[in-house]
């Protein structure tokens, strides 16, 4: 693996804009979060692959098989014997900034021996009309006429952020289904534009809950309102780059904040985040934005950080390979790369522990039996590599 970089120098070194362009934020004045220790590594890494940009990836439950996102519009595959494969017709991205070829989910509750046939989700940035882009989420089944070569089949777009605006950042689109698999979430970035996340007319800076067909779910807070509003299940949000749901049930998220402030928040029906009307960092040009604690008619979150982790998406561990994880979220992190662990206390949360890697670490994923995969994000050709965490003993 190559040598680690000081990554906390390099980002004070650069701009804000590259900043943001790197899906990351620079340390700010207010309230810290308590910071855990480094703790020695319970595990053993092995890098298994490498991709190109890869950004997102899921484990197919039945088979053990593995599918993968790059940035650019590649999908691929690794299957459970460790061979490589792709899956193609792949949709035309806006690639660009933070914008590409984003989350891929499998549909819940899928069985059979291979992958043909199998119901897959994804989302990515489109272009619009102009100098315009958002993010679109589509379905499809898997043609695989090989087991390491397959198709997406009859692809639909099933939702998309609206309205469709400039720029290349804060895309989010991460995707996950309730446990029960009735209904899926995405996460909608407010696109850099800040107000957007305030107004109930656009689905841009909400989390919303669909139908798997990409409808508003009825029971949603504002269902009685024309889309996109009936499509909202929280708002105020930034740039939500992990959506899990943990035991009990309840949905989380993993927010960027900006200079200061990525934040995990327990996401609950027609509640108002705040963004950008309160915020525990500041602006990139040092403007101070009113703290959480200024604005008690908005939800606070369970655990907010500054100076930032950027975290890139994160679990709740239910494994036993790693113990002392369980019941706690496992967070991807890029500002010093490696992982944070988090325990919940309620409705609140606290840090407990963190554990460098060398390389920013793009996604995280539980094995089935119950070891980590991440994907490191790297931009260079086959630079992004797939890790596998075991125990050490």
């Amino acid at each position: 693996m190559t040598k680690r970089k000081n990554s906390r120098s390099f980002l004070a070194a650069v701009s804000p804009v590259a900043c943001i362009l790197a899906s990351c934020g620079a340390a700010g004045s207010g309230d810290k979060a308590s910071a855990a220790a480094t703790e020695a590594a319970p595990f053993k890494v092995e890098q298994v692959a490498a991709f190109d940009e890869p950004w997102a990836m899921d484990i197919d439950a039945a088979t053990g098989a593995m599918i993968v996102t790059e940035k650019k519009g590649k999908i691929r595959l690794r299957l459970a014997d460790g061979s490589l494969g792709k899956v193609s017709g792949a949709p035309t991205v806006a690639y660009g900034g933070q914008g590409g070829l984003g989350d891929v989910i499998f549909a819940p509750g899928q069985g059979g021996k291979t992958l043909d046939g199998r119901v897959v989700y994804l989302s990515w940035a489109e272009e619009g009309d102009g100098d315009t882009r958002g993010a679109a989420v589509g379905k499809a089944a898997l043609s695989c006429p090989q087991p390491a070569s397959c198709a997406l089949q009859g692809l639909q777009v099933i939702w998309r952020q609206t309205p469709k605006v400039s720029g290349n950042g804060h895309y989010s689109h991460r995707l996950t289904f309730s446990p029960d698999g009735q209904y899926l979430f995405v996460s909608s970035g407010e696109r850099q534009k800040f107000t957007p996340a305030q107004d109930l007319g656009t689905n841009l800076g909400k989390i919303v809950r669909l139908l798997p067909d990409g409808t508003p779910a009825p029971g949603n807070p504002f269902a009685d309102k024309p889309a996109p509003t009936s499509q909202i299940w929280s708002y105020g949000h930034r740039n939500v780059l992990g959506l899990v749901f943990d035991d009990k049930g309840r949905l989380w998220d993993l927010e960027h904040g900006p200079a200061g402030g990525d934040e995990i928040n327990l996401v609950k029906p027609g509640q108002n985040y705040g963004w950008p009307l309160v915020s525990d960092g500041d602006h990139y040009d040092g403007k101070p934005i009113p703290r959480h604690k200024t604005r008690p008619d908005l939800a606070a979150p369970a655990i907010s950080w500054n100076p930032v982790i950027a975290p890139g998406d994160f679990i709740f561990y239910t494994g036993d390979s790693f113990p002392q994880w369980k019941g706690r979220f496992v967070i991807a992190s890029f500002s010093e790369p490696g992982l944070v662990t988090v325990r919940i206390d309620g409705e609140k949360a606290a840090e407990e522990a963190r554990y460098p890697l060398d390389n920013r670490i793009r996604e995280i994923q539980q094995g089935l039996d119950g070891s980590i995969w991440l994907l490191e994000d790297g931009p260079a050709p086959d630079s992004g590599h797939l890790l596998h965490l075991t125990p050490k003993h």
